[in-house]
């Protein structure tokens, strides 16, 4: 007997009202946990409601995910303006073609979501570096 393991997991890339949800890593991020809990409310039995104590462990937790996540943040930037100045060397992908920078770190940017380091005139990706030195 076969066992058919091409399983369409579609439905589980979706919120009940039909939205997509689109977090790369398929990670629980505060904006899904929190649309998660309000549909949770949303559907409860009217007649045996949620524990009250529930509630407030889950926005307990809710509360913890979001500090961890201004914590990590908030290292990403030191660990950024931690090598101004310093000679790093990173692993740049571009067009399918990786090719290696190194050079000083001349200034730190921020574009809302990811911190760019400036190294001879171009913005390497934080996460990019693969070596410093002083």
């Amino acid at each position: 007997m076969a066992i058919n393991t091409n399983y369409d997991n579609s439905y589980m890339n979706t919120y009940t009202d039909g939205t997509k949800v689109t977090n790369p890593n398929s990670e629980l991020g505060k904006d899904q946990f929190l649309q998660l809990l309000v549909t949770q409310l949303e559907n409860q039995d009217p007649l045996n409601p949620m524990d009250d104590k529930e509630f407030i462990a889950q926005m307990a937790q809710f509360s913890a995910l979001e500090q961890m996540q201004n914590l990590n943040e908030s290292f990403s930037a030191v660990k950024a303006y931690s090598l101004l100045g310093k000679t790093v060397t990173a692993s740049v992908d571009s067009n399918g073609s990786s090719s290696t920078v190194t050079g000083k770190v001349d200034s730190v940017k921020f574009d809302g979501s990811n911190l760019y380091l400036e190294i001879n005139g171009s913005d390497v990706s934080l996460d990019s570096v693969t070596s410093v030195s002083d």
